[in-house]
């Protein structure tokens, strides 16, 4: 699918497995409303915090193994993102590639760098020293941006600088993402693909 300046970016899918059931539509040129609901009220938390600094439309619906554990919510979830992202950028032609973001949190102090390659790549260090967030485990929170990277085929580079609070901490991570995906997926009035290879 070929991006064109007028071309609405949206995409719907529904992921199934036999773990999870995840349902996503979502509007790339949104406002950065949100319908979250995936059994786990800080993830719900984080989504509809990274839509709306993305300003993204999203409607995402999880039902997944809780009973389990919060491991396949969370991973699924960041998978099915990610591949809605991807198709509802095309071919990538016409936007910047490129975006990073300083995003605070009270003390907390995250950095965030995104490059929309084509290519999975990811480096995450969220410096977290808790167990558990709310409903969530920590060591999940940046899984979700190792899986988001891996299905939206983008290098994504996200570092906590500073802070004391965990939930402080995860909230500046993914304010720092959602504040670079913006810059990242903005149209810069180009047609073409913004990479040498003719190809992201």
């Amino acid at each position: 699918m070929t991006t064109t300046k007028t071309q609405p970016r949206k995409a719907t899918l529904t992921r199934k497995t036999l773990e999870t059931q995840v349902h996503i539509a979502l509007a790339i040129d949104g406002s950065g409303t949100s319908d979250v609901s995936t059994g786990l009220g800080f993830l719900d938390h984080m989504l509809a915090t990274l839509a709306q600094h993305t300003m993204l439309d999203l409607t995402l619906t999880c039902k997944g193994d809780l009973h389990v554990d919060d491991h396949h919510t969370v991973e699924d979830c960041a998978l099915a993102l990610g591949t809605a992202l991807d198709e509802a950028l095309g071919d990538r032609s016409g936007i910047a590639r490129f975006g990073s973001a300083l995003a605070p949190m009270d003390e907390a102090l995250a950095r965030a760098v995104v490059d929309l390659s084509g290519r999975a790549a990811h480096a995450v260090d969220l410096a977290l020293t808790r167990e558990r967030v709310g409903d969530v485990s920590c060591e999940n929170m940046e899984h979700f941006f190792v899986s988001l990277a891996g299905t939206l085929r983008a290098a994504v580079h996200v570092d906590v600088l500073r802070g004391r609070n965990d939930h402080h901490k995860i909230e500046a991570a993914f304010k720092g993402l959602a504040l670079a995906l913006r810059c990242a997926i903005a149209r810069t009035g180009a047609c073409d693909i913004p990479s040498v290879k003719g190809v992201l």
